[in-house]
């Protein structure tokens, strides 16, 4: 019976490594000089090679924004590529958008981890010579699992001033698809947002 915690244990390690997909702050900075209020419209802005990424996750971003009362507005519909890529361009497309606020979300990149436990497993039955006959001896089992940590770094800029008034990094582990994590890493942002009050607060 000493044995049945450590095999408890180890299935629930191995559970929770295969199934977690979830987003953590891992820091944040506010600036507290900062005085303009919450800011009425938000250009969200992806930064990544993957153009159908970026897009899918600049429309899921602002759209969650847009349903706290701050008008989220995606950033390919007025940076086009080219417009990325020198300041005068993007200086334009940000103007034109008439946003007062511009988020800029980057992957600073993925890191693979390795988890090793041991899981307690029944062995074989033995013998009158070998050993009682009422159950099977318990082996230790190496069990190994790997799983990915994408690492995010995401800043809001006041358009005006052209200053970064709040930064964080953030954690997804086993991230899966743009569409499916998006979601759940927007309502993180927005919510640490609305606590300084930045955007408005979720109803």
């Amino acid at each position: 019976m000493s044995k049945l915690p450590s095999v408890f244990l180890g299935a629930c390690a191995a559970l929770l490594v295969a199934a977690c997909a979830s987003t953590a702050l891992q820091s944040a900075w506010f600036d507290t000089s900062y005085q303009g209020g919450a800011f009425k419209r938000v250009l969200v802005v992806g930064v990544g090679s993957n153009i159908a990424n970026r897009r899918v996750f600049e429309d899921i971003f602002a759209h969650r924004l847009s349903a706290t009362g701050t008008q989220g507005i995606p950033g390919y519909q007025f940076l086009a590529d080219e417009a990325r890529a020198n300041e005068p361009g993007w200086n334009a497309g940000v103007a034109q958008s008439g946003a007062d606020g511009l988020l800029l979300v980057r992957l600073l990149g993925v890191d693979t981890k390795t988890h090793v436990y041991t899981t307690m497993m029944p062995g074989p039955m033995y013998g009158p010579y070998y050993g009682p006959w009422w159950g099977p001896s318990m082996v230790a089992v190496p069990q190994v699992t790997q799983y990915d940590i994408a690492h995010v770094e995401t800043s809001l800029f006041d358009v005006k001033t052209k200053r970064v008034v709040w930064a964080g990094t953030t954690q997804t582990f086993n991230p899966s698809t743009v569409a499916e994590e998006t979601p759940g890493f927007a309502d993180l942002i927005i919510g640490q947002l609305a606590s300084r009050g930045l955007v408005t607060a979720p109803q």
